[in-house]
C-alpha cells in the first residue's frame, strides 16, 4: 500500500510520500514515491506515484524518456501546471491499454494515481490530483490538501488542523503527523518518509527530510503527539447523562429472531 499527500498554501507547497510497497505480508518492499523532475530558477516539479508498481514505474520512465530525447512534449516544455497534468494523463492512459489484455487476463489491479505539484515561471503554484483514467482535479483554497493510497487514517489530522492560510513549518509538521497516523494504523504504509517544502515563486527546493525507520525526530513527534492527545482526552468533560429508565419508544425496538 501507500500514502501519499501534497498541501498547497498562500506560502507554497508540501508534499510527503511514505516508502513500503507489498504484495501480501511476505513480500513487502521499499521504493521511493516523491520524484524530483525541477529545472531550478525555471519550474518546480513534484511527483508522488500510489498503486501498481509496475505502472507507476513505468510511467516515471516514460516521463523521463521524454526528457532525455528532448521529446516536443515533455515535462520540460509544457507551459503550465494543467498541461503538465494533462500530459502524465495521457502516459498513464497509453501505459494502461498496451498492458491491458495482459493484466486483465490474470485479474493484475494495474491502476495508479499520482500527485502533481510545483510551480512554472509565469504561473501560480498549484496541486493536481491525477486519476488512473487520466482526468485530473486541483486543489483549492477551500480544499488545500489532496491525498492518495490508504488516505482514510491520515485525513482527521487535515481537515481539523489546515487551512490555505496555514504555515509551511505548520503544513509540514500536519503531513508528518498525517503520515504517522497512517503508519500506526496500516502496516501497509513505512518509512523512510520522503518529504519537501516549497516556498513560492523561489524556483528552488531548499527544505527536504529523509526520515527512517527509529528517526528521533519521529519517535519524539510521535511521542508528544500521543501525549497531548492522552492530556486532551482527559480534560473533555463527561457526558451528561439522562436519569430515570430508557422510554421505550424513543428508542428502535428490535424483534427476536
Amino acid at each position: 500500500m501507500t500514502y501519499c499527500l501534497g498541501i498547497l498554501t498562500r506560502w507554497g507547497l508540501v508534499m510527503a510520500a511514505d516508502s513500503r510497497t507489498n504484495a501480501g505480508v511476505d513480500y513487502i518492499s521499499t521504493y521511493r514515491k516523491l520524484f524530483d523532475f525541477s529545472v531550478p530558477g525555471e519550474r518546480i516539479l513534484l511527483l508522488c506515484t500510489s498503486g501498481n508498481l509496475a505502472m507507476t514505474q513505468a510511467v516515471i520512465a516514460q516521463l523521463r524518456q521524454d526528457i532525455h530525447h528532448q521529446q516536443q512534449e515533455n515535462l520540460h516544455t509544457l507551459g503550465s501546471l494543467y498541461e503538465v497534468a494533462t500530459y502524465i494523463g495521457r502516459k498513464i492512459r497509453h501505459l494502461q491499454e498496451e498492458n491491458r489484455r495482459w493484466l486483465e487476463r490474470d485479474h493484475i489491479d494495474f491502476q495508479c494515481s499520482l500527485l502533481l505539484g510545483g510551480q512554472i515561471q509565469g504561473d501560480e503554484p498549484g496541486l493536481f490530483l491525477i486519476y488512473p483514467q487520466g482526468n485530473c482535479i486541483h486543489a483549492t483554497p477551500e480544499t488545500p490538501f489532496l491525498q492518495i493510497g490508504e488516505t482514510k487514517y491520515g485525513k482527521p489530522i487535515l481537515d481539523r488542523t489546515l487551512t490555505y492560510h496555514t504555515s509551511l513549518e505548520a503544513a509540514a509538521k500536519c503531513a508528518l503527523l498525517s503520515i504517522d497516523s497512517t503508519m500506526k494504523s496500516n502496516i501497509s504504509v513505512g518509512p523512510p518518509i520522503h518529504l519537501v517544502r516549497y516556498e513560492r515563486d523561489s524556483f528552488r527546493l531548499r527544505h527536504w527530510l529523509e526520515l527512517g525507520l527509529g528517526d528521533p525526530y519521529l519517535l519524539q513527534m510521535r511521542r508528544s503527539w500521543e501525549q497531548s492527545l492522552q492530556q486532551a482526552f482527559a480534560q473533555l468533560p463527561d457526558p451528561q447523562w439522562q436519569e430515570g429508565g430508557i422510554e421505550r419508544d424513543r428508542w428502535p425496538h428490535v424483534q427476536p429472531q
